[in-house]
């Protein structure tokens, strides 16, 4: 059974979450999303869908085989945290979360993403 809304929830009550989303990268298809403030969540998860695609191939390129466990940007206002999903039921998917620069703490942020991938049934 999947816990997806729990999970958005659950990120929108980390400190300056502005929106979230789970994200299939081989697609580019948001499979969930809360929040957005005034952020178009699903332009925005395209987007970086695009940023997934080309760190893993500048990885296979350079012959790297560790995964990648998150993607940070980092923009005059805000953070953009992209949080590949492992495991055999999240492959090819992300959690994207979007942060106020003012109110988040990054490090607890990239923490509190990493459990809640951790507890995501899909």
């Amino acid at each position: 059974m999947s816990n997806l809304d729990t999970v958005l929830k659950e990120a929108m009550q980390i400190d300056g979450a502005i929106g979230v989303a789970l994200v299939d990268y081989t697609s580019g298809m948001t499979l969930g999303q809360a929040g957005g403030m005034g952020l178009d969540m699903e332009v925005a998860a395209a987007g970086n869908t695009e940023v997934v695609r080309a760190e893993m191939r500048t990885m296979q390129s350079l012959g790297l085989s560790e995964g990648i466990q998150d993607i940070l940007l980092t923009l005059t206002t805000q953070y953009h945290l992209i949080r590949l999903i492992g495991g055999p039921n999240g492959v090819g998917l992300f959690l994207y979360l979007a942060l106020d620069k003012q109110r988040a703490n990054l490090a607890l942020a990239r923490h509190k993403l990493a459990e809640l991938q951790g507890t995501l049934q899909i």
